[in-house]
């Protein structure tokens, strides 16, 4: 369009706008710029001839200069030139110039009066720090939007001028000036109208606040709707602005995932919506149906709850936020695809509202003709059509935000009655009964117990309430389970543990899928019931819909490692409660799917070796960071995993056998890492606040518990090849390098092979492994009838001792045996070189899958050994590994 069909455009729909044009300076000026953007150096050249410390100036400047913004932005929005970044973008920019302007005004004319104001503990000239909350907060100021402040200084002092007065005193008489420059209204009009309500103890509040203030008022006053107020919370102007923000990050972003916060985001809505009804605003597109505030609310909500753990989360714009919602798969990409249409779409409406007449206003105009306006500069035809496509927006949005928030008014729960009963019902107890549960009698006594006892007494009136709601739920989810009673009292001793943690009460109450899975889970395994129980932050897990059929990967787990770390920055215990917050998860995720029959034990123990390999691999760089006083930048030091993680055969609850190595010759090597060593096992042995890594196991190093705790490999190799014994020799055949230096691992695998190929009497090593498997049977006696898969005789320990005899034995003649591939793949080798029968060696190897198996089943239900009661299921296995015992020793 030509400029002049632009600026008629623009007059039409725009009554404040052609009053501007209507002086002929101001319509040159814009037809000569209109064009560009307003930048940051637009906004400084046109006060660039302002006297800076004049508040009469800077009062007329600031005035003038919003004509000059709100002039180029409605000519470049109406004729398209500009979009809804740019548009909010500008307000941003012109806001924070402005309120630049009035401090640094108001600073200098109070130190002129007063001099510079001093910090008592610091000894620093103190400064105004000015928070932008709402939308100047989050960079999307309307066209017409007030300005939301928080006015704060870093600490007391006096000022040390002519006339001494107090920090605060001087930094609320500076606060009163900014607001008087920036809202009070001349014959120029105003730059922002200015609202102080968010601050501390509201209007009866001080104007400005000291650090120490604020942080004090936060974390003992402040109230949930504070929360919501503060998450686009953003120092637009003052230094020091990241320590501010540090100490308002943990009232607002919570370490834990916080469910509750949907009732109070529900309750502030239910609040905002009775205002709107009162005041007949429904029409309203910001607080009505389907407005702003409903995609607003959708994505804070998600910000609130998972904030304090997802710090993606914590960005201020609404439309970054719901593609981070989505990104993380909190909503479904479709319904974050329309809340964010319909936002661009009720904000573009939004300021073409406010153009009409420069007015505060979300409600569409009462007379046709404006209508008519709007309608137009929204695109459309008419005002028939464009109301159609605005109440499909609407609908749209607020389909979006009751399936978010509203929840279906339900009658009592009808096994209410069952949680608020007497001890002594009979009536109670034969509700159990017809629910299937076995012993009416005990449930009845232990949820009356429970409900009873102080520990239900000190929760909240809304914890308690939550719970009260809770617990029939629970028992509705038990009984659909094929053993209710160990399930029922699963998930009792689970809700017992959470204690006063309400934020999961409300997860288990927000989302009633979540609560079945914690049945399934309850249900299949007490071990499982017990690992949620001490950590139930896990609970969130159970809420993405891809936790099932998605494994992240080793690469996914260690880039979410490495960015946890970072994420603590100089904190060192929360870098290492990253280490147990990735190893918790991983290792949750992983039972979900052994519950769910995904894995096999085979791939289980594959799963759990990496996850262990990844945290060692990890732990090292960790320790060697963190290490005091290392004359040196690199390490030369490896890891070697023996047992169950070098067979790659780990459990849940598995120790793991190391051995650490060095080799450097610098002279103060073995005290450097003999320190470091110290550290590592330290961290891997160390309970954190996010619970413990690992329990480790180093006495297979040489000379065992008395040797000492690193070994330089040249010891290492000397103390293998001549002082080793021979059950030392069978370890040997499952170990393997996890991590350190390349050089030292490859060091490492020549020597085991060498090791293991040496020439040995094979009688005198038959010898002495039947003499090491018969103390270890008498180390490991079953007084029961049942049969102890692992230890007792036709177990496993004798499929294992058959295999490293294989291995010691034959090696040097068949190098094949030397590979550390698992127990069931090297008597398939050994079948292939004639050293057993296949026939019996594939029927050992199908046993030691099935021992495997059932010792994985029994140990998931919290059997402390893993002894099987059925005969006949044992009896043909034992007689299977029997027979291959007597091929191989006899």
């Amino acid at each position: 369009m030509l400029p002049e069909t632009i600026f008629n455009y623009a007059c039409e729909h725009s009554r404040y706008f052609a009053r501007l044009v209507h002086r002929a300076d101001f319509r040159l000026d814009l037809l000569s710029d209109f064009e560009r953007q307003v930048g940051s150096e637009s906004l400084l050249n046109w006060f660039s001839n302002v006297e800076k410390n004049d508040e009469d100036a800077v009062l007329r400047a600031l005035r003038q200069m919003r004509q000059k913004v709100l002039g180029r932005i409605i000519l470049r929005d109406l004729s398209g030139l500009a979009d809804l970044d740019e548009v909010m973008r500008t307000m941003t920019l012109f806001a924070e110039t402005a309120i630049m302007m009035a401090v640094n005004c108001a600073t200098a004319q109070l130190t002129a009066r007063y001099g510079n104001p001093i910090g008592k503990e610091s000894g620093l000239i103190q400064q105004l720090i000015v928070i932008g909350m709402g939308k100047l907060g989050g960079e999307e100021l309307n066209v017409s939007s007030d300005i939301d402040l928080i006015f704060a200084y870093p600490e007391e002092g006096e000022t040390i001028g002519p006339a001494i007065i107090s920090c605060m005193e001087f930094f609320n008489h500076v606060s009163r000036k900014v607001i008087r420059l920036l809202a009070e209204v001349t014959e120029d009009g105003f730059a922002f109208r200015v609202d102080m309500r968010l601050r501390p103890y509201g209007e009866s509040g001080a104007l400005c606040s000291s650090f120490a203030s604020l942080e004090n008022y936060y974390q003992s006053q402040g109230r949930e709707w504070e929360r919501y107020a503060l998450i686009k919370a953003r120092v637009v102007f003052g230094e020091r602005s990241e320590e501010l923000m540090q100490l308002l990050r943990p009232f607002v972003f919570r370490k834990y995932l916080d469910f509750g916060a949907f009732a109070s985001m529900r309750g502030l809505y239910e609040q905002i919506r009775r205002d709107v009804l009162r005041r007949d605003r429904m029409g309203n597109i910001k607080t009505g149906f389907g407005g702003i505030r409903e995609i607003e609310f959708c994505a804070q909500v998600f910000q609130l709850v998972r904030g304090g753990r997802e710090p993606s989360l914590r960005k201020r714009p609404t439309l970054e936020v719901l593609e981070e919602v989505a990104h993380l798969g909190f909503l479904p990409v479709s319904i974050v695809n329309n809340l964010m249409s319909a936002y661009v779409f009720l904000r573009r409406l939004e300021h073409r509202l406010q153009y009409l007449d420069d007015s505060q206003t979300h409600t569409l105009p009462s007379e046709e003709g404006d209508c008519l306006l709007i309608a137009q500069s929204m695109g459309y035809k008419g005002v028939t059509e464009f109301m159609k496509a605005l109440d499909m927006v609407r609908l749209s949005v607020n389909h979006d935000f009751q399936a978010l928030f509203v929840r279906q008014q339900v009658s009592i729960h009808p096994l209410a009655s069952l949680w608020m009963n007497r001890a002594d019902s009979a009536e109670m107890q034969d509700k159990f009964h017809q629910l299937g549960f076995v012993d009416g009698v005990e449930w009845v006594n232990r949820l009356y117990h429970m409900r009873e006892s102080s520990r239900y007494r000190n929760l909240s009136e809304s914890a308690q309430m939550r719970l009260d709601g809770l617990i029939p739920h629970v028992i509705e989810a038990a009984a659909r389970c094929p053993n209710k009673d160990e399930t029922l009292g699963r998930m009792l001793s689970l809700i017992d543990s959470l204690e006063r943690r309400e934020a999961y009460f409300a997860l288990l109450d927000e989302y009633p899928a979540s609560l079945n899975q914690v049945a399934k889970i309850c249900s299949a395994s007490s071990w499982a019931a017990e690992f949620l129980a001490q950590h139930p932050i896990l609970l969130d897990e159970l809420l993405d819909e891809r936790f099932l059929a998605e494994l992240p990967g080793i690469p996914e787990l260690r880039k979410s490692l490495r960015s946890k770390i970072q994420e603590a920055g100089q904190d060192v215990e929360a870098q290492f409660d990253a280490f147990s917050e990735i190893k918790n998860g991983h290792i949750f995720h992983l039972l979900s799917q052994d519950l769910a029959g995904i894995l096999t034990v085979e791939q289980l123990s594959d799963h759990l070796s990496d996850l262990a390999d990844l945290v060692l691999d990890e732990m090292l760089d960790f320790c060697w960071r963190n290490l005091l006083r290392k004359p040196w930048p690199d390490k030369h030091f490896a890891v070697i995993a023996y047992g169950r993680l070098g067979g790659r055969e780990l459990g849940y609850t598995s120790d793991l056998d190391l051995v650490f190595l060095y080799e450097d010759d610098r002279e103060d090597a073995p005290q450097i890492y003999a320190r470091f060593a110290q550290h590592v096992n330290s961290r891997l042995n160390g309970i954190g606040r996010e619970g413990s890594l690992y329990e480790i196991d180093l006495r297979l190093r040489p000379n065992g518990s008395s040797g000492l705790l690193v070994s330089s490999f040249l010891a290492y190799e000397h103390y293998l090849c001549h002082d080793a014994w021979v059950w030392e020799l069978q370890a040997l055949t499952r170990a393997r390098f996890v991590t350190g230096e390349a050089t030292i691992g490859r060091n490492f695998e020549i020597l085991r092979r060498h090791v293991l190929s040496m020439s040995r009497d094979l009688n005198h090593l038959k010898a002495e492994i039947i003499s090491m498997r018969n103390k270890m049977s008498a180390s490991h006696p079953n007084p029961e009838s049942s049969f102890d898969i692992k230890h007792d005789r036709g177990g496993m320990i004798d499929i294992e001792f058959m295999v490293q005899f294989l291995v010691l034995g034959y090696a040097r003649d068949f190098s094949m045996l030397l590979d550390n591939v698992g127990n069931i793949a090297l008597l398939e080798r050994a079948a292939q070189v004639k050293l057993i029968s296949m026939e019996k060696a594939r029927a050992v190897c199908n046993v030691y899958r099935e021992y495997r198996g059932r010792q994985h089943a029994l140990k998931l239900n919290g059997s402390r050994y893993s002894r099987e009661s059925d005969e006949k299921w044992s009896a043909p296995r034992r007689l299977a590994v029997m027979a291959l015992w007597k091929e191989v020793f006899d």
